[in-house]
């Protein structure tokens, strides 16, 4: 059976003592809660990474750091490895979400470098993909969406793909306030799972968890969260406050 997955992605948010006091206040609520339906993961700024560790119950809340670097080690000034992330204590990394693809001009195989080396290195991916409004509007979002999973995960061995959670993110839904409607939703993660099915077999594909990344609130997780092929939420602005975000986690 596949996992259902609320995950936060604090992206360049919160300094070091904020962030980890927000870490304990999510840790405290997630331990608070009975019958939690859902894992519960937060990503957090590279800067973080270790100071966070040290406040949360990894069991109960795992760490997933928001990038990673294409090479394993070298002369990149400014660069953090998977391994170095790995080394904090880690064990989530989130790749491809589409403002690292926009504003840092991250290619498919830039990405499945990323992947291959996170996945050497102990981490699961977080693998983002989805279309823009342009591409919404003219129809080719579909052929977007498979370009980019074929791309960067499709050349995984069924072994190797356990480890990856696939979230789908509607570009034009990403800090506009913007939703897609459950139906659209569900089209996109259904698309997704035959995909999957279509390449590694519908047992594989029934297992994979796919996550909705575009504006999910408290308000709107319920009815996104009750569509059969939506297994959690890649949860941007509502996880920089514990309470929205443990709003989001109840919904289940």
């Amino acid at each position: 059976m596949r996992k259902n997955i609320v995950a936060g992605n604090w992206k360049m948010n919160t300094t070091l003592p904020e962030g980890v006091q927000l870490a304990k206040e999510v840790n405290a609520a997630v331990a608070a809660t009975k019958d939690l339906k859902c894992e519960v993961i937060i990503g957090v700024p590279l800067t973080h990474l270790t100071a966070v560790k040290e406040v949360i119950d990894i069991n109960k809340v795992g760490l997933a750091a928001e990038n990673c670097a294409n090479h394993a080690s070298g002369a990149y000034t400014g660069e953090v490895s998977a391994a170095m992330v790995a080394s904090t204590g880690a064990n989530y990394v989130i790749l491809g979400h589409s403002e690292r693809r926009e504003y840092y001009n991250e290619t498919a195989e830039m990405l499945k470098e990323k992947v291959d080396l996170a996945l050497e290195n102990g981490l699961k991916v977080i693998f983002c993909c989805g279309e823009s409004l342009e591409q919404r509007e003219n129809g080719s979002f579909k052929e977007v969406i498979k370009a980019e999973i074929n791309d960067s995960i499709f050349h995984l061995t069924p072994e190797q793909w356990k480890n990856i959670v696939i979230a789908y993110e509607p570009i034009w839904a990403i800090g506009t306030g913007k939703t897609a409607t459950s139906d659209q939703a569900e089209e996109i993660h259904a698309f997704i799972r035959g995909l999957v099915a279509e390449k590694y077999g519908a047992q594989v594909a029934d297992d994979t968890t796919i996550l909705y990344g575009g504006s999910c609130k408290p308000s709107n997780a319920p009815e996104l969260f009750a569509k059969p092929d939506i297994d959690g939420g890649l949860i941007g602005g509502a996880s920089l406050k514990a309470d929205s975000f443990m709003g989001i986690v109840t919904a289940f």
